[in-house]
């Protein structure tokens, strides 16, 4: 039987790589509460887009179509996405291959959309000099790098600054296999700042922000990303433990061993730490 979309219902899939960030999908969803949007959250390899298993083309496709009717069976109207890569995996081949009973919309257009609520409750002031960590590749999807600041000024005391940086590739992950793009990258950014005399740096994307914390490290400037600002304007409080794993002399120390074993030391030791202890790129 066809399910009938309800355009009052959202989901906001925030993807396979979002899990490392909790606080960010807790916020989300709050924010989006706050300005009249009930969504549901849904992410990790149930509702994976393919792209992590793109060397096969049938088990790639598989959870593309499976992910997709997950969405349809759901019946809401609206699935925002956090994810580029998901997005354009959505519009590109997950659409076209398994028609979706709802439309997509990215979450810094949701949001965007209902600015005006959102700036009725920013009631908190955050000072802030602040540059954005900005990407060329997927804005031509979404122009987050202009719904991000315009976003982010809704914050008292916030002062964007645009040195016209764009970092190739829609996000850092995508750039991080190619020798010297990503150093390079992080370099322009940490020169962009000293001129600006900027002391925050803003990501607008997961991956961005876990290769950038870490430059945090010894400099008179912190890396939050744009959700956590919007949050603390809101007066939403949160913890940024990825950031403070990755900068933590000992991250084993940092998490506490309780929260190890409850992952599993060897999982832990294998994806988890030589991440944590990876040195910055720059």
């Amino acid at each position: 039987m066809a399910v009938t979309a309800r355009w009052d219902q959202v989901v906001f899939w925030y993807g396979c790589n979002m899990a490392r960030h909790g606080e960010i999908i807790r916020l989300v969803t709050q924010i989006l509460r706050a300005v009249g949007v009930d969504a549901a959250p849904a992410g990790g390899p149930a509702h994976c887009c393919g792209s992590p298993q793109e060397a096969s083309a049938r088990i790639a496709g598989g959870m593309a179509s499976r992910t997709v009717e997950k969405f349809n069976a759901t019946g809401c109207g609206q699935v925002v996405t956090w994810c580029p890569s998901c997005h354009m995996n959505m519009d590109d081949f997950m659409a076209p291959v398994t028609p979706p009973v709802f439309e997509t919309r990215h979450i810094t257009e949701l949001l965007h959309a209902r600015r005006e609520r959102l700036r009725e409750l920013m009631v908190h002031p955050v000072a802030a000099r602040a540059v954005l960590h900005s990407h060329a590749g997927f804005n031509g999807r979404v122009p987050v790098n202009d719904l991000v600041p315009d976003l982010l000024r809704l914050v008292p005391g916030v002062e964007v600054i645009d040195p016209g940086l764009r970092v190739p590739g829609h996000m850092c992950s995508a750039i991080s296999a190619v020798p010297g793009v990503l150093a390079a990258s992080q370099r322009a950014t940490l020169d962009v700042m000293a001129a600006a005399q900027a002391d925050t740096l803003v990501t607008v994307f997961h991956s961005c922000h876990r290769e950038t914390v870490a430059l945090e490290r010894g400099r008179n400037f912190r890396v939050v990303n744009w959700i956590h600002l919007l949050a603390e304007g809101l007066g939403l409080g949160y913890e940024d433990e990825y950031k403070i794993w990755r900068n933590a002399e000992d991250p084993r120390g940092a998490i506490g061993p309780e929260r190890i074993a409850a992952a599993g030391d060897v999982a832990f030791e294998r994806l988890v730490e030589p991440e944590l202890r990876r040195p910055p790129t720059v």
